[in-house]
């Protein structure tokens, strides 16, 4: 029991566990904000990748829009409501 105490309490041990404690809970750097950061970091590169399958997806579109006239005309037709000078326009909202 005595050999224990002795191994517990000895100043290495003390300094150590003084150490992992202040490390763990104490620190600039302690455990609990490098989960946060590490959370972090994971979003963003789930935003990331996000965001670059969303411009991949609207070059696509662009390259489709200059190169298929018939598409220009729909995309110009629904999206800014143009019209040919001999037709009418009227425009449905649904709530």
């Amino acid at each position: 029991m005595k050999k224990v105490f002795g191994l517990l309490f000895n100043k290495f041990s003390v300094t150590t566990i003084a150490f992992l404690v202040w490390m763990t809970f104490f620190d600039q750097n302690d455990w609990m904000t490098q989960q946060e950061t590490k959370k972090q970091l994971q979003d963003t590169k789930d935003h990331i990748q996000f965001l670059t399958a969303q411009t991949e997806e609207m070059e696509e579109d662009l390259k489709r829009l200059q190169s298929d006239p018939q598409r220009l005309e729909q995309f110009a037709r629904e999206k800014y409501r143009m019209k040919k000078d001999n037709e009418d326009l009227y425009v449905i909202e649904r709530k």
